[in-house]
């Protein structure tokens, strides 16, 4: 039996890791995968070495907070992937773990694979060599992430985004499916319905909900019709996120379900920068981006983030600040109510903004990534 190290440490890779052991699953092949990933990878038989929820963690306050738990995990990992010798190592994202994982898996023979590579075309380009030097190919998930990997001489496939495997049509242009999606919800026709959407991390549901409550705040004062549908990402359950809840008496829908199924509900999105904003995007919903860190980490985050005017994923993929978007201390209620506000307020800026957001699905190739990527690693496997 072929053995299989995945590294999924992030909310998105893990579902992305998931498909690809279904897949093999249905497939009936006779590989033995383990490393970091979620319970619902370990229900198909994954190893599990290191729990995804656990190790979901941004910024350098957090990172050391967690230090000897994550150290625990890398070294448990190098240890049994030269005492099993893996055919081959996926890594998935999380990228300062992954980097260092990879030049340990490569000292040591093992061929490592990164699928969901780090956005080194838009940030911290020097990482490219290290990928370079330590892994055997690079999985990547838009088109033009080709050409630059190619400049630097990393072998690369474009596999296209797993993102839109998730994707049911009927939530794209179904206005009909929408109403009656929303009625099923408890949402009226004339309600304006504001999504939240505040991170899959720990430290960033400490950094962001509270503002974005309070932003809610601001716009319920100017309209009495506003509804929130507050979207709980897969790494946090609903109770833990009626813990922020108790003073909040606005009228809201907590949701915990499909990603796009619960985006596919709202008129306008706050948003948290991440996976979630290229979610947004591609249902055409208008958004507002934010994030906030702590002072320090934002701090060293503008000393090596260079050569890129924007944070936000579908931003950066569109190459125009598209959607608004806000970070540290400009991310706060008041700004965020007004850039919302800007959506109600004014029919043809949101439409302007929902055909750029149109743009967005272009970028990312056709249907059937993981197929892609499963059939790319039979070169390391036994068919």
């Amino acid at each position: 039996m072929d053995q299989v190290l995945i590294v999924a440490a992030e909310a998105s890779s893990v579902t992305y890791a998931q498909r690809i052991l279904e897949t093999w699953k249905k497939q009936g092949r006779k590989i033995h995968a383990f490393g970091v990933g979620s319970q619902d990878m370990e229900n198909l038989g994954f190893e599990r070495l290191g729990k995804s929820e656990e190790m979901a963690v941004v910024g350098a306050a957090e990172i050391i907070a967690q230090y000897s738990h994550l150290k625990g995990v890398f070294d448990s990992l190098v240890a049994e992937a030269e005492k099993r010798r893996p055919k081959v190592a996926i890594v998935m994202d999380y990228p300062e773990f992954n980097l260092m994982l990879s030049k340990k898996l490569h000292a040591l023979g093992i061929p490592v694979v990164y699928y969901i590579s780090p956005q080194v075309w838009a940030w911290r380009k020097g990482r490219v060599r290290t990928i370079k030097k330590y892994c055997k190919k690079v999985f990547v998930l838009f088109p033009f992430e080709v050409p630059f990997y190619e400049e630097h001489g990393v072998p690369c496939e474009f596999v296209g985004h797993p993102l839109l495997d998730e994707l049911d049509d009927r939530l794209l242009n179904d206005p009909g499916y929408l109403k009656t999606h929303r009625n099923q919800c408890g949402i009226r026709d004339d309600e304006i319905v504001l999504g939240l959407m505040p991170g899959s991390r720990r430290l960033e549901l400490k950094q962001h909900f509270q503002i974005q409550l309070d932003t809610a705040r601001l716009l319920a004062k100017k309209y009495e019709n506003l509804k929130v549908v507050i979207l709980t990402a897969p790494t946090f359950s609903k109770e833990q996120m009626q813990d922020y809840l108790e003073d909040f008496r606005l009228p809201y829908i907590l949701l915990k379900d499909e990603p796009f199924r619960m985006i596919h509900l709202v008129d306008m999105m706050l948003v948290a920068s991440g996976t979630a904003t290229l979610q947004v995007g591609i249902l055409k919903k208008p958004m507002v981006i934010m994030y906030r860190m702590k002072w320090l980490t934002g701090l060293f985050a503008k000393l090596v983030v260079r050569g890129t005017k924007y944070f936000g994923l579908v931003n950066l993929i569109l190459g125009k600040e598209a959607v608004p978007e806000r970070f540290q201390s400009e991310a706060n209620p008041e700004n965020l109510a007004a850039l919302l506000e800007k959506y109600i307020q004014d029919p043809a800026y949101k439409a302007q903004v929902i055909a750029d957001l149109e743009q967005v699905r272009q970028h990312l190739g056709n249907k059937g990534a993981t197929q892609r990527v499963v059939a790319a690693l039979d070169e390391f496997l036994t068919k």
